[in-house]
């Protein structure tokens, strides 16, 4: 028994639907995708990494090679002159890893760090160096909302992109 990783090759956008077919018929499936947070909320909340190929480990001697041909979702195994690639082990397990940090750090948007009403300072842009109050986060591409001391005591609404902003040193 020799298991191997293969690519095998989905229906446009139907890498999920795949793998979860797949993973119904019992066997070991990676599907690499990124969770995202769309503009629109009816929008989906994951994209395929690979558009168009979810990785299986399979025995093809035991599975035959025709079984993914034949399968819904599917157009067949990614192969070379006839034969099917094999995908090395390693190369999953990193995969793994870096989708696993990527998802964790688009989970933890920069803006929810910051609390309404707090101190913030303006890093980048026209308004660099300018302390500003934390209003909201909005919705989108990671855009924040802050109330920027203009003019006197006049607190004036400003838009920006979330990585533009900072809390500001520790006073000593």
């Amino acid at each position: 028994m020799s298991l191997h990783w293969y690519a095998i090759h989905s229906h446009p956008h139907r890498e999920e639907s795949l793998a979860r077919y797949m993973t119904e018929k019992g066997l070991e499936v990676f599907y690499p995708h990124l969770k995202v947070k769309p503009v629109n909320p009816r929008a989906r909340r994951i994209r395929a990494y690979f558009p168009g190929y979810v990785f299986v480990r399979a025995d093809l001697e035991q599975t035959g090679a025709s079984l993914f041909q034949w399968m819904p979702f599917a157009t067949g195994l990614v192969a070379f002159g006839g034969e099917p690639a094999i995908v090395p082990d390693a190369l999953i397990t990193a995969l793994q890893n870096h989708l696993e940090r990527l998802n964790q750090m688009a989970a933890q948007s920069p803006a929810d760090q910051y609390q309404k009403g707090e101190r913030v300072e303006i890093e980048s842009g026209p308004f660099a160096g300018y302390e500003a109050i934390f209003d909201t986060r909005l919705p989108g591409r990671e855009r924040v909302r802050v109330l920027l001391k203009f003019l006197g005591e006049r607190r004036v609404p400003l838009e920006l992109d979330s990585r533009q902003v900072r809390k500001p040193p520790a006073s000593a």
